[in-house]
């Protein structure tokens, strides 16, 4: 995967071995250029979940496979505000959300490169899916979580073994404790800067088009690093250059308003920046006030004519209810796509296509 990985700041290109979380040469961040080539052909339709697309993971040719079965996730339609939408339901992965498809990816490519121990930070989903990935490949797992964790993802992230540090103060609190742990040589296996796990992410686009048997109309995304948001697009943009499909969907982000970034600078440049917080909400999975990525999200948003949305707290909880009276049950952060379509459904491309993101049986 290395000569299709390079710095966003100075362009030099990811090391062949270690894994740095950032560039060696300025700190930068690393990315993928562009994913690997999408193959129908080469999709291997006897193998589980995201390994069909082996050959767009950006694995070398001998990196093990560390598989729990995740992706193949239904594809259930459901109705909201009037209009039919298509569910996609990722918080049926085997640790309750979509993380695993990147964790799974991960874990393959740092058994590939010899590591035989790593640390996380998570407000829960990844840190519990990293830990276990970690469990499943044989490596030990520390997970820095912020002391406002809920209960329920903290024994999930102990019960697969992994070694938790509650950190006090907000999520960026939990963030910069990794990154002291990483400068004393640690290997951090971080979900937010490590762009190895953006392929498995693309590969929910991949799946929907395959479900669809079209692209969606609109795509609509919980985004707090923005990075399944980002990947899903760049997964329609691969499939857009092998002819599979014409047009891309429109891609909407929604997050939190108490810690709203990206739909801050969307609506109003740069200086929206000014008046975003890391407040307080029940959407703790997408509670990032600076998204590692986010120029590159908010680009490709725009360049489907996307939009970001903002959801209000008192709108959540009835969200989540309205979803699992359609038989979802989701937790908080997944329920903000609620009002989200609710504020885009009269004037939005269909097939509208809502993802669904984490578990409600997380939540305590």
């Amino acid at each position: 995967m290395s000569q299709l990985i390079q710095c966003t700041n100075c362009r030099l290109a990811y090391p062949q071995q270690g894994v740095p979380f950032r560039c060696p040469k300025c700190g930068g961040i690393f990315d993928a250029v562009e994913l690997p080539n999408f193959d129908l052909l080469q999709v291997e339709r006897d193998q589980p979940g995201i390994w069909r697309y082996h050959h767009a993971l950006g694995l070398s040719a001998g990196a093990p496979v560390v598989s729990l079965g995740e992706g193949n996730t239904p594809l259930v339609w459901g109705q909201a505000f009037g209009h039919p939408v298509a569910f996609k339901l990722e918080f049926l992965n085997p640790t309750g959300s979509y993380k695993d498809r990147g964790s799974a990816v991960l874990a393959s490519f740092l058994k590939d490169q010899g590591v035989s121990q790593a640390i996380e930070d998570s407000s829960g989903n990844a840190g519990a899916s990293f830990a276990a990935y970690a469990a499943r490949s044989g490596l030990q797992a520390q997970v820095f979580v912020p002391e406002s964790a809920s209960g329920p993802k903290r024994r999930q992230i102990e019960a697969y073994g992994a070694q938790v540090r509650p950190i006090p103060g907000p999520r960026a609190a939990a963030a910069e404790s990794a990154l002291e742990a990483a400068a004393a040589g640690a290997v951090y296996a971080s979900h937010a800067y490590l762009p190895q796990l953006l392929p498995g992410y693309a590969t929910l686009a991949y799946e929907v088009v395959e479900q669809l048997g079209e692209a969606p109309g609109t795509l609509v995304v919980p985004a707090g690093q923005g990075n399944l948001l980002l990947a899903a697009g760049r997964g329609f943009l691969a499939l857009r250059r092998a002819g599979l499909i014409q047009n891309l969907p429109r891609l909407v982000g929604v997050q939190a308003r108490a810690c709203a970034p990206l739909w801050a600078v969307f609506e109003y440049g740069a200086a929206g920046l000014m008046w975003v917080s890391e407040g307080e909400t029940l959407a703790e999975g997408v509670r990032v006030k600076h998204p590692m990525r986010g120029d590159a999200v908010l680009q490709l948003v725009r360049s489907t004519n996307g939009e970001f949305c903002v959801v209000d707290e008192a709108e959540i909880l009835p969200g989540r209810d309205q979803l699992a009276r359609q038989g979802f049950y989701v937790e908080p952060t997944t329920a903000i796509v609620w009002s989200a379509v609710g504020q885009i459904i009269d004037r939005t491309p269909s097939p509208v296509v809502a993802i669904l993101t984490g578990s409600g049986l997380k939540t305590g």
